[in-house]
């Protein structure tokens, strides 16, 4: 590299301070991506524009987006209408949906939370899950990126539930969960974000509106979930707790029920005796029918 003002870099150079392969950066150009360099007698050479643009095409891949979009991406940027509004856009998606902090954790105190004994099938499957990272170099030491997904799994282990079972359930929830994050994102696409993202793509002011949007809605989801899962295990731990325990039943009151009379008879026995002999009437016909019943019992008894 010289020493002039404006950087240079031969291909070795670029790929060093890249990151990149010489062979991705030869691939980068065949496909566009990366502007041709200067040709200087037999040598290539690279400027320090080549080497923002594959820290950019470096950024995007990480963040999940294929060489195709990366191209449509900075060939408008080329074109004259900017990327700093989608760039912006693209490290608010990108950036943390949670105030949680992630934290670090030693083999040991993994150990100790978990049992006492080391359980590597367990380990790895955390890792597999995501729930625990490996870091380059330390063998001893996990990064947690959820430490309250982690105490979620300690406590239940704690109360009797295997491992097997807690990572089990968690591959079940997680499917769950992602379905709800994948509809609320096409809710909010359909409803919010389809008039930001009409033109591909889309222009810086669109862009930054949207950013401010997803700034605004990210907390929604979250805040929504909690509450309908509150609702839920509120319901369903109460059937659950009737089913072991059983319905608690309604005492019935002791004595004799009573006995509703349709309106007409009502009607009859006020036009016969006046509203206020009524029940001393109904009384009086009641006892005078078992009395009645009574005899003919007897009789018929008597007669055998």
């Amino acid at each position: 590299m010289s020493e002039q003002a404006v950087a240079e870099y031969r291909i070795e150079d670029l790929a060093h301070h890249s990151g990149a392969t010489v062979r991705t950066i030869r691939a980068y150009q065949d496909r566009g991506l990366l502007p041709k360099p200067e040709r200087r007698g037999r040598s290539n050479v690279y400027r320090d524009t080549h080497l923002a643009r594959l820290r950019q095409i470096a950024d995007l891949l990480d963040r999940g987006y294929t060489l195709a979009s990366i191209k449509e991406l900075l060939e408008a940027w080329d074109a004259g209408r900017g990327l700093g509004g989608v760039l912006g856009l693209v490290a608010e998606v990108h950036g943390p949906w949670t105030d949680e902090e992630a934290a670090r954790i030693s083999r040991d105190e993994l150990n100790e939370r978990f049992g006492g004994k080391p359980d590597d099938e367990a380990v790895g499957e955390a890792c597999e899950l995501g729930v625990l990272e490996r870091i380059p170099g330390r063998p001893d030491q996990f990064l947690v990126p959820s430490p309250q997904e982690l105490s979620v799994a300690a406590e239940l282990y704690a109360a009797g539930v295997p491992l097997p079972a807690i990572t089990g359930h968690l591959r079940e929830l997680r499917g769950h969960v992602e379905l709800i994050a994948s509809r609320f994102l096409e809710f909010t696409t359909e409803h919010v974000f389809a008039r930001y993202l009409g033109a591909l793509p889309p222009t810086d002011s669109d862009a930054a509106e949207a950013a401010t949007m997803v700034r605004r809605l990210r907390p929604l989801a979250q805040q929504t979930v909690d509450a309908e899962l509150a609702r839920a295990m509120r319901l369903f731990a109460t059937r659950h707790l009737q089913q072991h325990l059983g319905a608690v039943k309604t005492p019935q009151p002791s004595g004799p029920a009573p006995v509703a009379l349709p309106a007409e008879t009502v009607r009859a026995v006020q036009e016969l005796v006046g509203p206020d002999h009524v029940a001393e009437f109904v009384r009086a016909a009641t006892e005078r029918e078992l009395q009645a019943r009574t005899m003919n019992d007897l009789a018929s008894r008597g007669g055998r």
